[in-house]
């Protein structure tokens, strides 16, 4: 069985350069993060170009995820070198953006000296280092080291979110907001979303049209406005590492688990991330607890997996992606879709208020159970909005899926979701038309062969807002 679970790579200094975004795109990265929080504008357009510029000789979609800093608070450089912070040592947090070294660290947040207490426990790379405030003293924030570790780069600097004093989005957002809706990134991440009401801040249009707004979870706040979040996003993201530092890192697989349950219920995708392979930074290969970490997240029910510094700084970006790869389709291959159906049938569905959403959650699941009594290989889900796909999607079929689209906004961010092979579908018409033109391309893309017995997810007028038509058909002969 080919890898239905995406992964997503961030892009950085280690694999911005023409040929690694090839060999990624080859090695099955679907999406590509420009993470702003370590680049600045004009340097993630860049790089979206030259993705999109290479995915398009590849004959490949490739999705742009643009990650906002947020109110994300950052240490200055330490420079190129990593630097040992030693346990049990003294350090200095000072209000500043110029340089860090292992016993003076400058935070570029102005908020620093009054949304800190002390006794605090700040920590710093994801919990790699853990700082004790001592006390406040003029111009700095007096620590020790509870936990030692090595730093690198701007880590982020982790101040309860309930303390923090700026807001998501913050204004520096909203300026790349606009810069790449007029790009047309696929996908906009929302760093420490606390409430829906965050997401309303987002000047987007609902996607196809706009991009897919990823509520980060990453704050107990948000947690606690959890249907609302997913409610209000087009997919979340379960960033484990800020999130691990706002809960007891023994409560964090249970958010995980709950977090994705709640998205898959709701129709939305859901992305694990942090730490997946970190170790892959500097070694060729993973520890065995990630690699089960990574298959866990897979038989939870990701959409989707995310490498972060494994290929933005790591030594072998390429390898880490086709690591992933394997991990992913092995398990994959070994999940239990019937078991899932099931389970999902006892869920809540999308909205079962509206009558449309309601009609194409019916197909959606009398499709899964017919193309697996049919011992069907390939569903085509013909679809304007990428709704069809997604509601498909969450049923995990053993069925491959396949999300055609006329809309070149609605195949990009397709990439996202859970076992799609994304395609443009150029022609609209009426329904023999959609599916005739479905059945062909498909066919000339090397997803469907002649003869096949595919199932065909549509809706009957192009204009429809719900899928109502499931047929049955047979691959034409070339």
């Amino acid at each position: 069985m080919a890898r239905r679970t995406k992964i997503i790579a961030t892009i950085g200094p280690a694999s911005d350069d023409e040929t690694t975004l090839r060999d990624l795109i080859r090695a099955g990265m679907d999406v590509a993060r420009l993470g702003l929080a370590h680049n600045t504008i004009d340097e993630a357009v860049e790089r979206m170009s030259r993705i999109r510029r290479i995915a398009a000789t590849e004959g490949r979609y490739v999705g742009i995820l643009v990650d906002l800093p947020g109110p994300k608070v950052r240490a200055a450089s330490f420079g190129e070198t990593a630097v040992d912070i030693v346990e049990d040592s003294r350090v200095n947090l000072r209000v500043g953006g110029r340089a860090s070294t292992a016993s003076d660290i400058e935070i570029d947040y102005a908020g620093l000296l009054t949304d800190v207490e002390a006794g605090d426990r700040l920590s710093m790379g994801d919990g790699r280092v853990v700082l004790e405030v001592l006390e406040m003293g003029g111009d700095r924030v007096s620590t020790r080291v509870a936990h030692g570790g090595v730093l690198t780069g701007s880590p982020g600097l982790h101040i309860p979110s309930d303390r923090l004093s700026m807001r998501a989005p913050t204004d520096e957002d909203l300026v790349a907001v606009e810069r790449f809706v007029e790009l047309g990134a696929d996908m906009l991440a929302i760093s420490f979303v606390r409430s829906a009401e965050d997401l309303a801040r987002v000047p987007v249009d609902p996607h196809p049209v706009g991009p897919i707004v990823v509520a980060k979870i990453e704050t107990r706040a948000a947690i606690e406005d959890l249907p609302a979040i997913i409610e209000a996003s087009g997919a979340v993201m379960v960033a484990r590492g800020d999130l691990g530092s706002e809960c007891s890192i023994e409560e964090l697989p249970i958010l995980q688990k709950e977090i994705i349950r709640q998205c898959i219920a709701l129709g939305r995708p859901a992305i694990t991330a942090t730490q997946m392979l970190e170790t892959m930074v500097a070694n060729p290969e993973p520890t065995r607890a990630e690699v089960s970490d990574v298959a866990n997240a897979v038989w939870d029910g990701s959409s989707a997996v995310m490498l972060s510094g494994e290929t933005a700084i790591g030594v072998d970006p390429v390898n880490v992606v086709a690591t992933m790869s394997r991990i992913a389709e092995r398990a994959d291959d070994a999940f239990d879709h019937r078991g899932w159906m099931a389970e999902l049938s006892d869920l809540r569905m999308t909205d079962t208020d509206d009558p449309d959403t309601s009609i194409t959650d019916a197909m959606t699941q009398a499709t899964a159970r017919a193309v697996a009594e049919l011992g069907i290989g390939t569903i085509l889900c013909i679809s304007g909005s990428g709704f069809t796909v997604r509601s498909m999607a969450r049923f995990r079929p053993a069925a491959r899926i396949v999300g055609l689209s006329s809309n070149e906004r609605t195949v990009g961010q397709l990439t996202l979701s859970w076992g799609t092979e994304p395609i443009h579908l150029p022609e609209e018409g009426d329904l023999d038309d959609r599916v005739n033109a479905a059945l062909k391309v498909a066919c000339k893309r090397g997803a469907v062969t002649p003869g096949e017995l595919v199932g065909v997810l549509a809706g009957t007028d192009v204009r429809s807002r719900s899928t109502n038509a499931l047929r049955i058909e047979r691959v034409p002969e070339a």
